[in-house]
């Protein structure tokens, strides 16, 4: 068991790396649906790792031991490795439930404050009268659809195709429940160090599943394109994003020129990347996975050993 353990909590560190090349590699929704199953498959698989390295130092404790029925103790590793290891561990766990339990409640609790519009409005869109160009799509809670908020300014820099673009960009934000993926992400990284790289990934297939979305909306990759560059390069003259709340998903976010290239053809498509990529990370995840059960079997057996059983097979 002591060997099996440590693969899923050396993995991430092989996967990610791996992981980073799938946004532009495959198309946006793969892209996103893979980071996503990444990035939370390679958190529980480590989670688990450290709960089993808690159990062999944790049976060490008379109280432990009697609860648990031991007529002797685990035989695996001796106490001088496994009790600092237990410790290290429930360490490193209670450290990840409290960042998981903050991050959650923030989370919770901004989408609430989102959910009350300021002026009042109760329909999809919410124009603010404010000189600053920038828009945003902001999540609901729970049964709630969302709304998109847009300034005037905003929609003076574009025109009316380019306009009905970035609305259709914000949108897609809204009716993919985007914001889960982006907090699933957000979470996965509090669990392990190595998984806070696949953020910024996970955004950007984000973003173009919304601008392909906005592209289909419109009939025109160009105007998409274009509404994309314009209202980007609009916001951020006018720096206009300084009140936007955290959990907004705004089309200007990201590296919005590799996006308008994807939009217009120019990026050069990666099929095989993609594909090879994929198959690596089911394979990371897929040892990730094996490993954790062989460890929990293994200690499982050890525990029946302890008990004075003869372990099952």
């Amino acid at each position: 068991m002591i060997y099996a353990v440590w693969v899923p909590l050396l993995m991430p560190f092989v996967a990610v790396p791996t992981a980073r090349r799938l946004a532009d590699a495959l198309s946006p929704v793969r892209a996103v649906r893979l980071l996503a199953s990444t990035a939370v498959g390679l958190a529980l698989f480590s989670t688990l790792a450290l709960v089993l390295l808690v159990v062999p130092g944790a049976t060490r404790l008379s109280a432990v031991a009697a609860v648990g029925e031991l007529v002797k103790p685990l035989a695996d590793v001796a106490p001088d490795v496994t009790v600092p290891l237990a410790a290290a561990a429930v360490a490193l766990l209670a450290a990840c439930a409290v960042a998981v339990a903050r991050t959650a409640r923030r989370h919770w609790a901004e989408l609430h404050r989102a959910g009350v519009p300021a002026d009042g409005s109760d329909g999809e869109l919410t124009v603010v009268r404010d000189s600053r160009p920038d828009a945003y799509a902001l999540p609901g809670l729970p049964g709630s659809p969302g709304r998109i908020v847009v300034t005037t300014g905003m929609l003076r820099a574009l025109d009316p195709a380019e306009r009905d673009a970035l609305l259709a960009h914000e949108r897609a934000h809204l009716a993919g429940r985007h914001h889960l993926f982006l907090a699933a992400a957000e979470l996965a990284a509090l669990c392990h160090p190595a998984l806070r790289s696949l953020r910024a990934p996970m955004g950007y297939a984000l973003e173009r599943c919304a601008d392909e979305t906005a592209a289909a909306a419109v009939g025109d990759r160009r105007v998409a394109a274009r509404a994309i560059g314009r209202a980007a390069l609009a916001a951020r003259a006018a720096e206009g994003t300084e009140s936007r709340p955290r959990v907004a998903l705004a089309a200007t976010a990201g590296p919005v020129p590799r996006r308008v290239e994807a939009l217009l053809g120019r990026a050069t498509p990666r099929p095989r990347v993609g594909r090879a990529a994929a198959a690596a990370l089911l394979a990371c995840l897929a040892l990730s996975g094996a490993a954790a059960l062989d460890a929990t079997h293994d200690l499982h057996s050890s525990i029946e050993v302890a008990q004075g059983e003869s372990p099952q097979h």
